[in-house]
């Protein structure tokens, strides 16, 4: 019952309280309500968007067609040697966007399906969306819930890198580097908040989150684990200035593994500051202390203690430029191992609109994940991923548009269960032709 409490005033009561970025704003200077707080970064749990401002649209419906070719020079992720493939995918997308002074509605759903020429065990479906649904219950008070849905579709292996949501605005989530990138997987997070401005400069808040993450095939690769996490959250913020934000944030979270057994709770205090150059250009920085309590099955071990706890997040969006960055050092899981880690997670993402037909893009993910119990852990005791993505994009006409790409991928883990090894180490280029099409609605 508790559980089920718990999943129930996530819905209601949480969500991502959106970012500070207003596509529309783009100008060099910025004035702001003074009666109304911007909501920080660090409180948001919105992310900073991935496309640069003359690409942002709202009020409309879209929809499209991707087809993608692909080679990876290594597709599996043990053994003792590389297995190049190549990949073809076709993919239908759609999506809505609609905002009114009160509230707003948006979703998108992509779903299609992506072949291997000689490994089809990969073979598999490839679908994504996302809903959230934002409203003003008064002037000062916002209600605000999303669900993101994927299946098979990480940053890595995506037709078109740069279409899909930004960085995360609070931070990176080390839950969401994926070991196995290339299984067959499943993941969904609903996400809920509540802010409430109760003063001229101050703001309090709410949120709670819970999500799992699902391999197919547990048995083709020993020592992966699914999971489950769930957590809340609470912040107070201080208008300390027109375009300076100061608080204090504290964050709980559960996280589980099967079938091997394992669970990490963690109870953080964050002390945050924002500073706004733009209404559309901040920089965040968090720090604090953050006790974590971790037990493992197999064999029986318990651990905790103190530790410290560090966030970042850069976001700026211009007319024609973005770039977002975030950092991360925090205990936690990762995705599809066991165990608790010492887990060090950074992210960077720019976009280039050169001319109103061409842009580029590029994309830089690295993680550092050390046991919190090295020497007693049956499981890893740890490693790194770094993996990178460049393309550039050409429109021919509105509605058709071409990008080709390159992504390199490297980690090592060593052993993630007795017996076992990990070398994902893979190059992979792709090309990609997108018809789409654009309606406005609510005009």
């Amino acid at each position: 019952m508790i559980k089920i409490a718990c999943i129930c005033l996530t819905i209601v009561a949480a969500m991502p309280l959106f970012s500070q970025v207003e596509p529309s704003a783009t100008g060099g200077g910025f004035s702001l309500d003074d009666s109304r707080m911007m909501t920080p970064p660090p409180v948001s749990n919105g992310a900073y968007p991935a496309t640069v401002g003359a690409e942002t649209r709202s009020n409309y419906v879209t929809g499209g067609l991707v087809v993608t070719g692909a080679y990876n020079d290594n597709v599996l992720v043990g053994g003792t040697q590389k297995v190049g493939d190549s990949s073809y995918s076709i993919v239908p997308m759609i999506s809505f966007d609609r905002r009114t002074s009160h509230q707003s509605v948006s979703m998108s759903y992509n779903s299609g399906f992506t072949l291997y020429q000689n490994t089809t065990s990969l073979n598999g479906i490839t679908q994504g969306g996302t809903a959230g649904y934002r409203f003003h219950l008064s002037p000062y008070a916002v209600l605000s819930v999303s669900d993101t849905f994927t299946q098979n579709h990480n940053l890595f292996n995506q037709p078109n890198p740069f279409s899909g949501s930004g960085l995360s605005a609070s931070g990176p989530s080390p839950t969401s580097v994926y070991v196995y990138p290339f299984q067959n997987q499943l993941g969904n997070s609903i996400n809920g908040a509540l802010e409430y401005q109760y003063g001229r400069n101050a703001m309090v808040g709410g949120g709670g989150t819970y999500s799992i993450l699902r391999f197919s095939n547990l048995s083709s690769t020993p020592g992966v684990a699914n999971s489950n996490a769930d957590g809340g959250s609470a912040f107070w913020s201080r208008r300390l200035t027109p375009g300076q934000y100061a608080g204090v944030i504290y964050q709980y979270s559960n996280i589980t593994t099967q079938p091997i057994q394992t669970s990490t709770i963690t109870n953080t205090v964050f002390g945050f500051y924002t500073r706004y150059l733009t209404r559309t250009v901040s920089i965040s920085v968090l720090g604090g202390p953050q006790h974590f309590h971790s037990s493992e099955s197999v064999p029986s071990v318990v651990s905790g203690s103190w530790t410290p706890a560090i966030q970042g997040s850069v976001g700026y969006q211009k007319a024609r430029t973005n770039l977002a960055a975030d950092y991360s050092h925090i205990v936690s899981g990762a995705g599809g191992l066991a165990g608790a880690y010492h887990s060090n997670v950074a992210d960077l993402q720019a976009r280039r609109q050169i001319t109103s037909k061409w842009n580029v893009g590029a994309s830089v993910s690295y993680a550092l994940f050390k046991s919190v119990t090295p020497e007693t852990s049956y499981f890893s005791s740890g490693g790194h991923t770094i993996a990178g993505v460049a393309s550039v994009q050409r429109n021919f006409h509105e509605r058709f548009r071409m990008e080709v790409g390159y992504g390199r991928f490297h980690q090592s883990y060593g052993q993630t269960a007795p017996g076992t090894q990990v070398f994902p180490d893979c190059n992979r280029e792709y090309a990609s032709v997108t018809y789409g099409f654009y309606r406005p609605i609510g005009r």
